[in-house]
């Protein structure tokens, strides 16, 4: 890959073109859970390199407002939330979820100053997290429900963590189904299973192929690919299925196991750093939100600082435990979503694609490089974003994993266009 086109891909501040496209799409800011409390603390946000503040409002309105009072330049932060709007600490001046000056202490009544206003962004409430749109407040797109949030009653669990690198690595990981054999072996191991079975512990699978043959399909939203195994029952007639679906351009669907559907967004918060979530979500059956965080070793406390940075990370190379390595454990490293964190911040802040070596393997890797560029060289040239015309409803898009005959289309697996009751 170019390194013009690696910088094209990877970054997002300011005029930056892939940071344009994000622009066209609604960002979750935060989870919902973060602001619950009406007149709470304030929850610092970034995202695209712009500081952000969240707060809920006496009346139970979610506000998303610039971090830095238009006054001096506090951070609002460590403001007052009371009475229907965020005080900064500084001079008394007051907002509204809306921005508008609510009372100015420092200034006299007749102040011109009070047409000042901070900088608000529409923000909603859905599937768990808290949305903001941040690109032209006269053009907002309508908000689509996700896909984890087909009907009101979805169960809806969610992990998060920072992530010390670009999101355009951590997507590619997301999207990479080969390294699952592999880097998540002990967590996925091979069993006489029908499918992808949850226990407390692990994700047992009917496979041992750890070189499967990928298919991918472009799609108006982004695309879907398969990676096709041997599975280990009638080899001969059967196949074993895990397709994955890249919803343009932060979100995937991963394929699922047979308690809950699973999903990732790789936000960016600026051009090196990003928000990982993962969302575990099922209409009937799921798994709890406690016990999710417990799963994935991301538990706020022993796992993760509260401002979700991880106490397991480079800087103590993630606790690698080389005596459970060589007890049977592959990469001694606790957590799914941690083994997948060291590989991705080993890379560096932006990976250099340019040494890149890929193979078989790496085709979806191929199209979301090749797709995601050509989409940020498309918006910076005045055409919507990926995905923006997309004639498919989010919810109604799908992963699947499962053993089929050999003569199935994968890609009849991929989408599900009943039962999706979500509200838009």
């Amino acid at each position: 890959m170019r390194p013009a086109d690696n910088e094209l891909l990877c970054r997002v501040e300011g005029e930056a073109a892939m940071g344009q496209v994000m622009r066209q799409h609604w960002l979750p800011a935060c989870m919902v859970e973060e602001v619950a409390e009406a007149d709470g603390t304030p929850v610092r946000a970034r995202l695209l390199g712009v500081d952000l503040v969240v707060f809920r409002d006496t009346k139970g309105r979610v506000g998303v407002l610039d971090e830095r009072c238009p006054h001096r330049g506090a951070s609002l932060a460590f403001g007052r939330n009371e009475d229907c709007g965020l005080r900064c600490l500084y001079h008394g001046w007051k907002f509204g979820v809306d921005g508008e000056i609510q009372e100015m202490a420092s200034e006299p009544a007749d102040s011109r100053m009070r047409n000042l206003k901070a900088r608000a962004y529409p923000a909603l409430e859905a599937g768990g997290f808290v949305w903001v749109w941040m690109g032209d407040a006269q053009t907002v797109r309508p908000f689509q429900a996700p896909a984890w949030a087909p009907t009101a009653t979805t169960k809806i669990s969610i992990v998060k963590i920072h992530a010390a690198c670009n999101w355009a690595q951590v997507l590619e990981g997301s999207i990479d189904s080969a390294h699952s054999s592999s880097l998540h072996s002990t967590n996925m191991p091979t069993a006489e299973v029908e499918g992808s079975t949850a226990t407390e512990t692990a994700w047992l699978r009917p496979s041992n192929d750890k070189a499967p043959k990928l298919e991918v399909e472009a799609t108006d939203y982004g695309f879907h690919y398969a990676a096709i195994r041997r599975p280990i029952r009638d080899p001969e007639t059967h196949v074993y299925i895990r397709s994955t679906v890249f919803i343009a351009p932060f979100t995937v669907l991963i394929p699922p196991n047979d308690q809950y559907n699973l999903a990732q967004m790789l936000v960016p918060i600026d051009d090196v750093n990003c928000m990982f979530y993962w969302i575990a979500w099922h209409p009937t059956k799921g798994i709890g939100q406690d016990a999710w965080r417990r799963f994935c070793a991301a538990e706020v406390g022993p796992d993760l600082n509260p401002d979700f940075t991880k106490r397991r990370n480079l800087t103590n190379n993630f606790r690698q435990d080389r005596v459970a390595m060589k007890a049977g454990d592959f990469t001694g490293i606790q957590g799914i979503p941690m083994q997948d964190m060291a590989m991705w911040e080993s890379m560096g802040p932006i990976a250099d694609r340019s040494e890149d070596h890929l193979g078989s393997s790496d085709v979806a890797i191929i199209q979301f490089r090749r797709q995601m560029v050509a989409a940020a060289k498309a918006c910076a040239a005045g055409e919507p974003a990926i995905g923006t015309q997309s004639a498919s409803r989010t919810v109604d898009l799908a992963s699947f994993e499962g053993v089929v005959p050999r003569t199935a289309d994968w890609r009849t697996y991929t989408t599900r266009n009943a039962g999706s009751e979500a509200a838009e």
